[in-house]
């Protein structure tokens, strides 16, 4: 394999630049401490399977966390199939491409705090069930998406699928609270299986469902959340046309989720209301 790259220089024949032929993951990292490092790997493991690229040496992943540097960082790691192949047949015998970067990230508390404003997206997610979950690296849809919006005030798009069904935000897993539920869309089709929804799942009581978005008309609580931002509570859901959908105001409902979300983060798990 390939050396890990800091400065990633990428020739022209590579797959994953050519053909998006390749994973990525993207973890948070505490003064050389990486969070949710088992959930990270074991969905990279699972890319690695599904497309047929040999998997990196345990060692030399689990040591690019320290070398990120003290701080708050947001550490990325690029796989690749490598060169070769012809057109789209790959190589039978793969060389991957590890690239690595890490960058100072500052987190947005006052998102956590006040929660934020949504808006559903126009685009609609492809149905692939082999591709369903995983971070690989196409992600034009996503691109798409969040083209559709340039108001700051806005700071994530909703995506359903090509069915209509709920499946995610642009970069973010979805949740809500129903009937006293917490629900979370599920990933069998298409959609990223994020590595805070996978530790909130194995601690606590979430139902996969299959719903349009007037399950969130119905929520008494709506989050979005990822593994680098935490948890963010919605407090106004937009149409694409920008006509309200949905409004919410923060309250001790957020905060159990939030709590649990941001203990397994490190981040401030409690807030003024």
């Amino acid at each position: 394999m390939n050396r890990p790259q800091a400065e990633p220089w990428v020739p022209a024949d590579d797959r994953g630049l050519a053909y998006g032929d390749g994973l990525f993951e993207t973890v948070l990292v505490r003064d050389g401490e990486p969070l949710l490092w088992p959930q990270h790997m074991a969905r990279l493991a699972k890319g690695c399977r599904t497309l047929g690229i040999p998997m990196p040496a345990a060692a030399e992943l689990d040591g690019l966390p320290a070398r990120a540097g003290a701080g708050l960082k947001v550490l990325k790691l690029i796989l690749t199939r490598g060169s070769g192949g012809r057109g789209y047949l790959p190589s039978p015998v793969a060389q991957p491409r590890l690239l690595w970067q890490a960058v100072d990230f500052l987190p947005q508390p006052q998102r956590w705090e006040s929660g934020v404003r949504v808006r559903h997206c126009r685009l609609r997610l492809s149905v692939q069930p082999l591709l369903a979950g995983l971070k690989h690296l196409n992600r034009l849809e996503n691109v798409l998406a969040r083209r559709e919006w340039d108001d700051p005030d806005v700071a994530e798009g909703v995506l359903c699928n090509s069915h209509g069904t709920l499946i995610e935000a642009t970069c973010m897993n979805l949740f809500w609270q129903r009937q006293g539920c917490l629900e979370t869309p599920r990933l069998d089709g298409c959609g990223v299986a994020g590595t805070l929804r996978a530790a909130l799942m194995e601690r606590l009581e979430i139902r996969e469902v299959s719903m349009g978005p007037a399950a969130l008309a119905e929520a008494e609580a709506v989050w979005l959340g990822n593994s680098i931002q935490g948890l963010w509570p919605v407090v106004r859901l937009d149409g694409a046309d920008g006509s309200r959908h949905g409004s919410w105001k923060v309250g001790p409902v957020h905060r159990v989720l939030q709590r649990e979300a941001h203990e397994l983060l490190g981040y401030p798990a409690r807030f003024t209301s």
